[in-house]
């Protein structure tokens, strides 16, 4: 974290009791993904193939999409209009029942699949209302001024906990799921029982017109502004073609052949490399070529991908993995900065879900894709297809949009609550 990072947070009270409460929150979707992702390959191998049960653990991924698809938008506008924290807690209650439904599944004799995709549908569902409401939260416990440092420090927290939270599912799944999503539980409990410690009125104020018109400008602002919709974009489509968590599973148990110990340790290899680079970019911030910098970092995660797929080494894997987590920091760091910082406060939860929502594309349906193509092509092929999808994705977006390849320096314009967006300087000396 950043030298001053303790008092920052105990200087924004408000903050810190969110900063911390998310972490525990943070740190149990990651025990919960691994150990959700683990079962569902471990009962699939029990009667399937490889490809099958690595087809099933995709079905997952679309399992949450859809509902959080179908809610997202119409989140995001709750989000504009109620308290953002009660949103928060209500979201992560549902989440809580959802993992006592797991602890259960658990114990049955026989799990069954179709009810663990029930349940990641739920799962969906909540998580549709909690991202718009979390994210658009921060800005209003910290003034403007000190807004770099609260994204960096959630930056680093999330990655952190993407660190830690796989390897600790790993372990724990390699003791019994029941316990893993114990586990989860009580960190759920623990982020919410902190979170109820806040005091900040997290009301924003109320704008006139309906949800539906709401929603309406909320995408015309997206969409009027081609380089927020292009840097998106391009994470969606990345990252839905080059995503290989989905295949992880495979990956440890039958091809790299190391467990669920190992497992979770390639769940954390993205993070490690993203946390590296977090630290870098707060060391040494993007100041010229953002834009450019941004095409580059997703050829790497393409790239990466092809040599995950290709390895048979369990270091070079989680190597590979590392590369591809620095990659798509670039990516998320970037956004992030024209998201969270230019955005009118009345418009975050909406703007938010919108980004929101290509965010969970990418991740969920990601997963789905890899599960597809896996179940054509197995592990490896469904691994190196999405790595070359993404790098043609990233030649066809550079190409598209051209503001965006050409974007410079990432500044807030004069005029930055209009539909437009921020200003972004751009140089015509910017690469291609």
């Amino acid at each position: 974290m950043e030298p001053h990072a303790p008092n920052f947070l105990f200087r924004h009270r408000d903050f810190g009791l969110f900063w911390l409460g998310m972490l525990f929150v943070n740190v149990a979707v990651q025990i919960e993904a691994v150990t959700i992702g683990w079962q569902v390959y471990a009962v699939g191998r029990e009667t399937r193939s490889i490809e099958e049960s690595a087809f099933l653990v995709g079905m997952v991924g679309l399992a949450q999409f859809v509902p959080l698809f179908l809610l997202t938008l119409w989140a995001g506008s709750m989000a504009d209009r109620h308290s953002r924290r009660a949103i928060v807690l209500w979201s992560l209650a549902v989440e809580v029942l959802c993992v006592l439904g797991l602890v259960a599944v658990a114990l049955e004799p026989a799990p069954q699949p179709a009810h663990i995709f029930l349940i990641a549908a739920v799962f969906g569902a909540a998580r549709a209302f909690l991202s718009p409401a979390a994210s658009a939260l921060t800005p209003m416990l910290v003034p403007k001024a000190d807004m770099p440092q609260a994204i960096s420090l959630k930056s680093l927290s999330w990655q952190g906990a993407v660190i830690v939270g796989p390897w600790i599912g790993g372990l724990l799944c390699a003791i019994s799921t029941a316990v893993s999503y114990g586990m989860v539980a009580v960190l759920y409990l623990a982020g919410v029982g902190i979170i109820l410690a806040m005091r900040a009125n997290t009301t924003p104020e109320r704008q006139p017109g309906s949800q539906i018109a709401q929603i309406r400008e909320g995408l015309a602002y997206v969409w009027g502004n081609k380089v927020i919709l292009g840097a998106i974009s391009l994470d969606l489509f990345a990252v839905l073609l080059g995503g290989a968590t989905a295949l992880l599973p495979a990956f440890a148990s039958d091809i790299l052949k190391v467990g669920p110990e190992g497992f979770g340790i390639l769940r954390s290899g993205p993070a490690i490399g993203a946390v590296l680079m977090a630290a870098a970019l707060a060391r040494w911030p993007l100041k010229r070529r953002a834009g450019a910098r941004m095409f580059w970092a997703v050829a790497a995660f393409g790239l990466a991908t092809i040599v995950f797929g290709l390895s048979q080494s369990m270091w070079l894997s989680v190597a590979a993995l590392a590369v591809l987590g620095a990659a798509d920091m670039i990516s998320v760091y970037v956004r992030q900065t024209l998201v969270q910082i230019v955005t009118p406060d009345h418009m975050r939860g909406r703007v938010s879900s919108v980004s929101g929502l290509f965010i969970s594309g990418s991740n969920e349906l990601g997963e789905f894709e890899s599960g597809v193509v896996s179940r054509f092509i197995g592990p490896v092929g469904a691994a190196v297809f999405g790595g070359i999808g993404t790098l043609g994705v990233t030649g066809l977006w550079a190409w598209m949009f051209p503001a965006l390849r050409k974007a410079d320096r990432l500044d807030a314009g004069p005029e930055v609550g209009e539909a437009h967006g921020p200003h972004l300087a751009s140089s015509p000396a910017s690469p291609t």
